[in-house]
């Protein structure tokens, strides 16, 4: 397939520190989410240097050996260790389910014997992006006319390894899909990049690079659901571009704090008429794995 440079060039950076307070910013992080469905933060307030001691954390835990690693364990969907798979061959992940707990963050370090300066670099940065998603999607909900806070919505963290080597260059590091929560926050790994995303109107992917000093947020399934639709659900992928191995770290705001997902009346008018009906995020979750609809498709059954 070919490649559509367009949605790369348009991805814009948001200062954080002025999209609260400067109506231009606050429009242009809008104009992102709802055309293209991602786009990038500065002024975060997350470290470079614990950005650096988080990746040597990472790379840490995954040289453990196979039956460390899964001592991580699926407690709920998605939550624990994921080994390579035959859809995913070259991906393997831990995984998180409350990343804004600190007694969750603690056990989950302790599970996996991690040294006490992994532990420490996972505590804080778990704490430090966080606050940082929380703020994200404040910011949005207020770009869009809305007070709201989103401090008690539950965060799953996900750490990534790409196990390339220069025999899979070319090839899937992980399928084409939509994330199945509200938003996403990603670290992305600073020398190997891969990651696609689908233009809005063509469908073509374009490769993303990592751009220094900043995160990458995509909005996924739920926010286009709480959004009555005004928010984009960005479809990605993963690609094998380099002969190494590739890391990345991710924080997820799944839903609302009940688990329900409702479009706030303030999205819905007579021109704007409902278009999905209230659910449950574990439901819609469990609706994804069991008909492998990973690509936002299950939106489609939710339909008012």
């Amino acid at each position: 397939m070919s490649h559509c440079p367009a949605v790369q060039s348009e991805i814009p950076v948001i200062d954080l520190r002025l999209a609260g307070v400067a109506p231009e910013e606050a429009a242009r992080m809008r104009d992102a989410a709802r055309r293209l469905g991602c786009f990038r933060v500065s002024g975060h307030g997350v470290a470079s240097a614990l950005q650096a001691d988080m990746r040597a954390a990472v790379r840490a835990l995954f040289d453990l050996p196979d039956d460390a690693k899964r001592r991580n364990a699926d407690v709920i969907h998605g939550s624990g260790y994921m080994a390579p798979s035959a859809t995913n061959p070259l991906y393997e992940a831990f995984g998180l389910y409350d990343a804004a707990s600190p007694a969750d963050v603690d056990a989950f370090c302790s599970c996996l014997d991690a040294p006490p300066h992994a532990r420490e670099a996972i505590r804080r940065y778990a704490e430090k992006t966080h606050e940082m998603i929380v703020d994200i999607a404040a910011k949005l909900a207020s770009s869009l006319g809305l007070d709201c806070s989103f401090q008690d919505w539950p965060c799953q963290f996900r750490i990534n390894r790409y196990n390339y080597t220069p025999d899979t260059v070319g090839k899937t590091g992980v399928q084409i899909h939509t994330d199945s929560g509200f938003l996403t926050v990603l670290q992305e790994d600073d020398c190997v990049g891969g990651l696609d995303v689908a233009d809005p109107v063509t469908g073509e992917f374009s490769p993303v690079e990592p751009l220094y000093g900043t995160f990458l947020v995509n909005l996924g399934d739920v926010a286009t659901a709480w959004s009555n639709g005004t928010l984009h659900n960005v479809r990605h992928r993963v690609r094998c571009v380099a002969g190494m191995p590739r890391i990345s770290i991710a924080i997820f705001l799944l839903a609302p704090s009940d688990d329900m997902v409702r479009a706030p009346e303030a999205f819905v008018s007579a021109e704007l008429p409902r278009r999905f009906r209230d659910f449950s995020y574990e439901d819609y979750r469990r609706l994804r794995q069991s008909t492998s609809e990973h690509a936002g498709e299950g939106l489609a059954r939710l339909v008012a």
